[in-house]
């Protein structure tokens, strides 16, 4: 049995971080002791790592509670069910990937249209492409 500190620790962790679990019902301690320290076993440890590798790969916690629940009851649930969480999480990583590639793009644009001079910002065309449309922003500097 390990207390709240002492499974903290062995999954390197701090205690807010698993009584955070404990609030969002992805994990229970197993029992309290007498004098009131939450408990838990080897389970609620494997449990636990469960959580953190399935966090450290970019689920939210909606998602891990789904993936707990399949997990728990593996015989009424299909490996599809399981596949199906993943392929629309991948599908939600490549298009924010896609949109930070959009960004990056338009913020190079945008680099790449201003002299980044020590004149005055009346006319930088940095902010001039912002106050109007980002994708009409002029390739040739303001000041050359």
């Amino acid at each position: 049995m390990y207390r709240i500190g002492e499974l903290a620790k062995a999954c390197n962790i701090n205690h807010d971080t698993l009584r955070f679990y404990e609030k969002n019902a992805l994990l229970t301690p197993s029992s309290r002791s007498e004098s009131g320290y939450r408990l838990y076993t080897e389970k609620d440890k494997d449990i636990l790592e469960f959580i953190l590798r399935a966090k450290n790969v970019g689920f939210t916690l909606s998602e891990i509670k789904e993936l707990l629940s399949i997990e728990v009851d593996k015989a009424n649930n299909a490996c599809a069910d399981v596949k199906t969480l993943v392929d629309t999480k991948l599908q939600t990583v490549e298009n924010k990937l896609a949109e930070l590639i959009r960004f990056q793009a338009s913020l190079k644009r945008l680099s790449d249209a201003c002299c980044g001079g020590e004149e005055s910002a009346e006319h930088c065309t940095i902010l001039e492409a912002l106050e109007s449309d980002t994708n009409a922003v002029r390739h040739e500097h303001h000041h050359d």
